[in-house]
């Protein structure tokens, strides 16, 4: 999608949004804790220090093996990443419900959304993703749940969204990801289609040089933008 098409943009063009692609964690859920907790168990367990929990946080977004390739390489030698990355996994899996929640504004929006087509697209695991929105009631919201290790390549390659736009027989001008790190602005931009990030999130740093096309305080407010003029 050019920069002239996304000036452009009118109430017509937001309206024909009809597929919303949330990313998982800063988006719908509040996990940095968990995750934090379960990479310094991760490195108590290899021997290595544990890192404050804004460090890891900031390490979130691109995958678990990413995740722990940046915590090891914070704490010491990267040669036991594969290692450290089944421990973590198993840890995680274990205890990835003991502290996360949804973000306020999340289920309101979400049940304000109904009717649309809608679908998580996210870098964690697909089935921790699945049982977390299981878990946490929201699974019901989504067609399609895609993690990953759904496809060769994760985020911010196109591959997710580009099956996402075949199951809903959508064109990219017809979807719009919502996410909240410059990950989701890449995968967005990579696909061509619209990107909208929340102010909550995880990765608000990284939007400053990768700006969405609309960013929101909450989902709440997401379903009267998509009947109005895009506003930059």
């Amino acid at each position: 999608m050019s920069d002239n098409h996304r000036n452009h943009s009118n109430h017509k063009q937001l309206s024909g949004v009809r597929v919303l692609i949330f990313d998982l964690d800063g988006t719908l859920i509040d996990s940095k804790l968990d995750l934090a907790l379960s990479v310094n168990a991760t490195l108590e367990h290899m021997n290595c220090s544990p890192l404050p929990h804004e460090t890891i946080f900031s390490f979130v977004g691109d995958g678990a093996t990413t995740l722990i390739e940046r915590a090891i390489a914070r704490s010491c030698s990267k040669a036991d990443v594969a290692q450290a990355t089944k421990y973590f996994l198993a840890y995680y899996h274990a205890h990835m419900l003991d502290h996360t929640v949804v973000y306020p504004g999340v289920r309101e929006g979400l049940e304000l959304l109904e009717g649309r087509s809608m679908a998580v697209l996210t870098n964690k695991p697909v089935a921790f993703s699945r049982e977390i929105l299981e878990g946490l009631g929201l699974a019901r919201h989504f067609q399609f749940v895609y993690g990953g290790n759904s496809f060769e390549k994760k985020k911010p390659d196109p591959e997710g969204v580009n099956t996402l736009l075949r199951d809903f027989a959508a064109s990219p001008s017809e979807a719009m990801i919502v996410g909240d790190s410059a990950v989701d602005v890449r995968t967005g931009r990579n696909a061509g289609v619209w990107v909208c990030c929340v102010s909550y999130g995880l990765g608000t740093d990284s939007l400053r040089a990768d700006p969405p096309d609309l960013m929101l305080d909450s989902l709440i407010e997401l379903p009267a933008r998509l009947e109005g003029p895009l506003v930059r």
